[in-house]
């Protein structure tokens, strides 16, 4: 890629970003003359074809090999995505905001890559929807967003891949600033997609029909992570927890270093991204971890 292009790729970035309510200092204070790297990670994936760990991020999506711990941007793509999740062998979805090269809105609702992010085709959504929250267990997603039109704050389930869409309440009131999320984590039982926790701004929440209804869990909110019989949280801070309970009472059990900027787990594994663009990993259920990969 030339310079040229780089630079209006990365103000395309920029834009978008301004448009999540993202502030110069959470861009990283990218550079415009290089490739800034991964900045700001929002998402956490390993690719079950290879054991690669994805990075998703407002600078484009990231590989690292298994067993690599540099990650390498992948289709020399600047797409800012906001929202990801692996939902198979090479099989991603994802949202967000366009790489400026491409001729296509602002919002790009809910897309999907059948390469490993090689490419991206439109699913629903487009010009409508930016997920910033996107969880999916077989044909049933869970996307949290804002609409383009209203920038109104909502939580969509779809029963078909993402082709269609239902909107349920939120667990906790939006509060009408883009930069105040009411929604900041789902994650979703492994055996029962209906089944899932979510953390909002103040407390955690429980819904066993798909979101329709929500029940109170507890005041300890942060990032979720759902690994059959046990369910993962970092807080705030830091602070790694694990409940044996469906989110009724935790334990704390580690920590990883820092803020999490992303949380997921995969297999026996979990990975945390701090603020910095560093991916952490944990082979004991939260209690060491380690540098996965270093931005």
């Amino acid at each position: 890629m030339r310079r040229p292009a780089v630079r209006l790729a990365i103000l395309s970035i920029m834009f978008a970003v301004a448009g999540c309510g993202e502030s110069e200092e959470d861009r990283g204070g990218a550079s415009t003359s290089q490739d800034p790297g991964p900045i700001h990670v929002h998402g956490l994936g390993i690719n079950p074809a290879d054991g690669a760990l994805f990075i998703a991020t407002h600078t484009g999506l990231f590989r690292a090999p298994e067993g690599v711990p540099e990650a390498e941007r992948v289709a020399d793509r600047y797409q800012d995505t906001m929202g990801f999740t692996v939902v198979g062998p090479d099989q991603f979805l994802g949202s967000g905001h366009p790489d400026g090269r491409e001729d296509l809105p602002p919002f790009l609702g809910l897309i999907r890559s059948a390469d490993a992010g090689e490419t991206w085709d439109p699913v629903s959504l487009l010009g409508e929807a930016d997920f910033h929250v996107l969880e999916s267990s077989g044909d049933l997603v869970y996307g949290y967003g804002s609409d383009f039109k209203t920038r109104e704050q909502r939580l969509l389930v779809s029963s078909d891949g993402g082709e269609s869409w239902n909107q349920r309440p939120l667990p906790e009131p939006a509060s009408g600033q883009l930069t105040e999320e009411s929604l900041h984590s789902i994650a979703i039982h492994p055996d029962d997609p209906s089944s899932v926790v979510a953390s909002g701004q103040e407390a955690l929440w429980e819904s066993t029909d798909q979101g329709r209804r929500w029940n109170l869990l507890s005041a300890d909110p942060g990032l979720l992570a759902w690994a059959e019989p046990e369910i993962f949280l970092v807080t705030d801070g830091g602070e790694v927890k694990v409940s044996g309970d469906r989110g009724r009472t935790w334990e704390a059990v580690g920590s990883i270093g820092g803020a999490p900027a992303a949380f997921e787990a995969s297999g026996d594994s979990l990975y945390a991204a701090l603020h910095d663009g560093t991916v952490k990993q944990s082979d004991d259920g939260g209690v060491t971890w380690s540098v996965r990969s270093e931005p």
